[in-house]
């Protein structure tokens, strides 16, 4: 576990919890680093002629700067943070606020003479950005399960699926940090989208969630741009004002549902840029807009951003998509049923972005409902529908577990199972109300947890603290409703807890999704009652391997024992 290296019950802890770093630790982060391609002369081989460099020595990620490690992720207001928030501090959480010290890796200000050099030959390498980007690993330990997936593309000449990432000339760049991050082989989602997307042909990809969607459309996209350069959007920025004023003209935009989603396909964006000439940037709500904006005027080639803020900053004269070449929309079906198709049609089909047939549009969903089906056809143009695996299924790679308590029973069972998961083991537990989590946050705290929580009315100061001391493993319990149900990828989530059941079986598909994700093998478990059994339950079981034990069933209705069912 990255940095976790304490038991996960903590005793002897301050029971201040408006003191940052009041529960336990140094707050450390050993990982160590091996050496980006270099880390093996097999490697040192294959890419001398990028330019890297073999005498890495280990060290840690300096993304964040260091703090204390018992905080919930909460900021006391009484008197300090207990360590700054780095790269955040007083911006409101803003993590555009990157620009200055995390740079991209040599992705400097619009310049005007670089800008019209070849964008497809790698700048110089940082021995710091890339530390800091590409020191968490990626990769998982299921991927030949991943090969007996079924795949199903359909359309009009569709090109043939690729099965290593040499198949496809992607460029110098993307190979070179493909190799940094650690992905020895794609997925089925990249196996099939990546050589549709270099096609330039429109995509719709239904895939299970956790397959790797993200640089399914990333790696493409990011080819051509290096490929093409900037081409008009560079002189529509020169030609709009003075620099640090300009407008910004993105080549490629990105829509994702949520605030968290949107920060982590940026970071994703930020290691496929490195030593490109490509700047991503991020904007979303309940973050400073005024940084945003000044991070915007630095330059913006890949814009990652949430529908509302997005909109905010086209009415503001901030953004322009007379240029955009490549669209994406992430989560499709999220969007919708967070009620965004309103903002969606404005930005794709009544302002200056460019129509179906002239710009490549992809849309990428875990599931495919009829809403979804509508927004393909009003928004692609002759485009390859992809379905990887079940469409709207869960991954094999997660076992999954029911456990039947009653009401009264379920916190001391929560217990139970937490302290089975052993130390080394980030675990999500999902409840449904707002009020619940914070309840069931203070309850394992109580009883000496290392715990944190994220819901709705959380700040983003809060929710991204959070996140982190999660990812870290400092909290290595991470209670949450809905806003972190979709989207999030955290790796080695080993357990997912539905201590409540959700409505829909969308909403499950997508909690239990938070592990097992990217060959990485996970449980889920569930703890409920019966007389809150929701209807998609009976369904779920008569349509996959579980064995639903009537008679057993029967005998819980009964006598009110606990019984387990796998």
């Amino acid at each position: 576990m990255n940095g976790y290296d304490r038991d996960s019950r903590m005793n002897g802890y301050d029971r201040d919890r408006g003191v940052f770093g009041s529960r336990g630790g140094s707050g450390r982060d050993d990982r160590g680093f091996d050496g980006g391609w270099n880390a093996g002369r097999d490697r040192d081989a294959a890419y001398s002629s990028f330019g890297a460099r073999s005498d890495r020595g280990s060290g840690k990620s300096s993304f964040f700067a260091e703090r204390g490690n018992g905080s919930r992720g909460r900021f006391d207001d009484r008197g300090g943070r207990g360590g700054e928030f780095d790269g955040i501090s007083s911006r409101g959480g803003d993590r555009s606020a990157f620009g200055g010290r995390f740079d991209r890796g040599g992705n400097s200000r619009w310049s005007d003479k670089s800008d019209e050099d070849d964008w497809s030959k790698p700048l110089a390498p940082s021995e710091r950005v890339e530390q800091e980007l590409f020191a968490g690993g990626n990769t998982g330990i299921n991927f030949e399960k991943y090969d007996d997936i079924p795949v199903e593309a359909t359309g009009n000449n569709c090109p043939p699926h690729i099965e290593s990432f040499s198949d496809v000339d992607m460029g110098e760049i993307i190979m070179g940090n493909i190799e940094l991050t650690r992905y020895t082989r794609p997925t089925p989602v990249q196996k099939y989208a990546i050589p549709i997307i270099k096609d330039k042909r429109d995509l719709m990809a239904c895939a299970q969630t956790g397959s790797g969607k993200t640089a399914a459309f990333l790696l493409p996209i990011l080819s051509q741009i290096y490929t093409d350069g900037p081409g008009d959007a560079l002189r529509a920025m020169k030609e709009n004002g003075r620099y640090g004023r300009r407008k910004q003209y993105p080549i490629s935009l990105v829509l994702a549902p949520t605030r968290e989603l949107a920060v982590q396909i940026y970071e994703e964006a930020r290691k496929f840029a490195y030593r490109s000439k490509v700047r991503p940037c991020v904007v979303y709500g309940g973050a400073d807009i005024g940084q945003q904006i000044r991070d915007l005027e630095r330059g913006c080639h890949l814009l990652v951003a949430t529908p509302g803020r997005l909109v905010d900053m086209m009415e503001r004269g901030k953004i322009g998509l007379d240029f955009c070449k490549y669209l994406v929309l992430d989560e499709a079906d999220r969007m919708l049923d967070m009620g965004f198709e309103p903002q969606i049609r404005r930005i794709v089909e009544q302002d200056t972005m460019p129509p179906k047939g002239v710009r490549q549009t992809m849309m990428f969903s875990a599931t495919f409902p009829k809403e979804i089906q509508m927004l393909a056809r009003d928004f692609l143009e002759e485009y390859i529908f992809l379905a990887v695996g079940r469409v709207g299924s869960t991954s094999e790679n997660i076992t999954q577990k029911v456990v039947w308590v009653e009401e009264s029973d379920k916190r001391s069972f929560l217990l139970d199972l937490l302290n089975a998961t052993g130390k080394d083991s980030l675990t999500l537990v999902f409840v449904e109300t707002k009020k619940g989590a914070d309840s069931l946050e203070d309850f394992l705290y109580h009883e000496g947890y290392a715990c944190t929580s994220i819901h709705g009315d959380r700040s983003q100061r809060d929710r991204e603290e959070a996140l982190h001391q999660f990812r870290s493993g400092r909290s290595p319990i991470l209670v949450a409703t809905a806003v972190a149900a979709r989207g999030l990828d955290i790796s080695n989530v080993k357990h997912v807890i539905n201590f409540d059941l959700p409505s829909d079986i969308e909403e499950y598909v997508h909690r239990i999704g938070r592990t097992g994700r990217v060959g990485n093998l996970g449980k889920t478990l569930f703890i409920n009652t019966l007389i809150k059994l929701p209807r998609w339950y009976k369904h779920l079981c008569l349509h996959t391997m579980w064995t639903f034990n009537v008679t057993k069933l029967h005998q819980h209705v009964l006598s009110m024992k606990k019984l387990v069912t796998e």
